[in-house]
This record gives structure tokens, C-alpha cells and sequence, in this order.
């Protein structure tokens, strides 16, 4: 129930926000006004797994990773998926990292899609009993944006924590 009403709230702001600035004159600038990534990490107990969503706007995935690897990229129209989907996993890997009950695990990558204005890209971590202790380090788009934040919602044993990296912040922990 808290994580709904945090996304409402959350996309009540987002509205909020692009009301109070009119879009017309954001788009003729190329800018929109806020820089947002949202970050899921839940605990499949059945699975023993650790599942880990991303979702980044399009346009500003785009530009960090044609910036990463100094190539064109187009998430939606891919000439080559294959090469695409290599680029945006090194540079999740590179950015986030993950400390789980005290011991560093490997993502692996899983995919991604497109949802209406952003991307969700998925990844697993394998063998993973319990999550009690998660230590997250994130600089995700950092190097796109000095305005990005990284909301992180981590769920396990039911409970669920939600914590908030601003640029230059790049670790939380959850105990």
C-alpha cells in the first residue's frame, strides 16, 4: 500500500512540476524539468533471487549511453539489439552495484522494454537466500545530468524501504 501511494505521490509531483512549467517552452529548449530514474530491488524468496528493475526516461538513456559509447544509439529502432543490449547492461554494470548480506553479487542482465515515455531494463541476481542487508551503489545518468536523482524502492520479507540519491550521492544501505 505505501509503495503506491509513494508512486502516486511521486507522479502527482511529476504533473505538479510540468504544470508549473509549461512544456512548450521546456521542448523548445530540449529540456524537460526534472531528471528521475526509479530503481526496484525485490527479494523472490520462491526463486532465491534478487529481481532489479530500472526505469530511465528514453531520451535521456539515449544520450547517456551514445555519450558512454560514443555511438548513436536508438532504444527503440535498434539496428542491432544484440549491441544495444550489450552497451546498456556495461553501463548499468559500471554504474550500479550491488552488496547483498555483506558480499558483492553480479547482475545478470536480462533485457529491456519500452513503457510509454522510458525504458525498464531488467536484471537478476541468482542465489540469494535472504536479503536483509543491501548496499546499493548508484551513479546512474550522473554523468548525463547534475540534476539526476535515483529512487530506489527495496523490497524484502514484506517490508519495503525507499531512499533517494541527488547527484553526487551514489550509496545507500539498508539494514
Amino acid at each position: 500500500m505505501v509503495n503506491i501511494m509513494f508512486r502516486w505521490y511521486t507522479l502527482s509531483l511529476i504533473c505538479l512540476l510540468s504544470w508549473l512549467h509549461p512544456m512548450e517552452h521546456l521542448v523548445t529548449k530540449g529540456l524537460h524539468p526534472f531528471y528521475i530514474s526509479v530503481v526496484e530491488i525485490n527479494h523472490n524468496v520462491k526463486e532465491k533471487t534478487a529481481e532489479v528493475s530500472i526505469r530511465i526516461f528514453t531520451e535521456d538513456l539515449e544520450a547517456t549511453l551514445k555519450k558512454y559509447g560514443n555511438t548513436k544509439v536508438d532504444l527503440l529502432h535498434p539496428v542491432d539489439k544484440a549491441v544495444v543490449d550489450k552497451l546498456l547492461n556495461d553501463y548499468i554494470q559500471h554504474k550500479l552495484q550491488l552488496n547483498l548480506e555483506g558480499k558483492a553479487v553480479t547482475m545478470h542482465y536480462l533485457g529491456y522494454e519500452q513503457q510509454m515515455e522510458s525504458i525498464w531494463t531488467y536484471l537478476e541476481v541468482k542465489d540469494v537466500p535472504t536479503m536483509h542487508k543491501v548496499k546499493v551503489k548508484c551513479s546512474l545518468l550522473y554523468d548525463y545530468q547534475d540534476k539526476q536523482s535515483n529512487l530506489f524502492h527495496i523490497k524484502s520479507d514484506g517490508k519495503e524501504q525507499n531512499f533517494k540519491l541527488d547527484y553526487p550521492e551514489t550509496v545507500i544501505s539498508y539494514w
